[in-house]
């Protein structure tokens, strides 16, 4: 199962040293684990060092955390669309909160992903600029309060307005476009809850990533899908 399929939950390894090198593959193994168990999809979104050991010694969707908005050539340090889609990434975040693009270099990467057959997901940090970037097509929005990220706070419990907002707003612009949120999403309550108002999943980290027990988590959020 690599491609992605709704709902689904989507564990993005940041730069935490729990989900580097060989700890990040155990973690997305216990991830593939989780999604045989349940049937529910989940992907994870690795270093771009790591994408190639998890895509090939796992059966999950994997995304890039990053990709720049550049074609092949003279070029030093940037992260290439056609790289990540070698080896092995099915999609790519882009302007998550940590790191931030211009509203041009969003489309650009958007349409530097679809050039190379990767799915676009971007995230927003407001209802307005969810509906900004839902009129730049991409494939998936993740909407994510950053004041809320990594605080265990929940956005689907602690905003739920803004989430039901940012909705609200996409659909006047593509009915059609997937939305999923995060922040602080750490529950299987929290997941269930997400769905409620409506997004098609969860995109989320810490709460997986630095738990004592990660499968557990993922089968209890998994599960909140079913």
């Amino acid at each position: 199962m690599r491609s992605l399929n709704y709902p689904v939950v989507i564990v993005n390894f940041k730069i935490y040293i729990e989900s580097t090198g060989k700890r990040g593959l155990e973690l997305a193994k216990l991830a593939e684990k989780a999604y045989k168990e349940t049937g529910v999809c989940i992907a994870v979104a690795p270093q771009a060092p790591d994408i190639r050991l998890i895509a090939e010694n796992t059966d999950i969707p994997v995304l890039a955390q990053h990709i720049d908005p550049m074609t092949p050539g003279a070029g030093t340090g940037a992260i290439l669309a056609e790289a990540v889609k070698e080896a092995g990434a099915v999609g790519t975040l882009i302007n998550h909160s940590e790191k931030r693009l211009t509203l041009a270099d969003i489309d650009a990467c958007i349409k530097r992903a679809r050039q190379v057959g990767l799915i676009s997901l971007v995230c927003t940090n407001t209802p307005e600029v969810t509906y900004a970037t839902a009129a730049l097509n991409p494939d998936i929005i993740a909407y994510e309060p950053p004041e809320l990220i990594g605080t265990g706070i929940p956005v689907s419990k602690a905003k739920p307005e803004a989430v039901t907002e940012a909705l609200q707003l996409v659909e006047k612009i593509n009915p059609h476009l997937p939305v999923l949120c995060g922040a602080g999403i750490s529950t299987g309550e929290d997941v269930k809850k997400a769905l409620e108002l409506g997004t098609k999943g969860v995109l989320l980290a810490s709460g997986v990533v630095k738990a004592k027990d990660p499968y557990k988590i993922l089968v209890d959020m998994a599960k909140a899908c079913l």
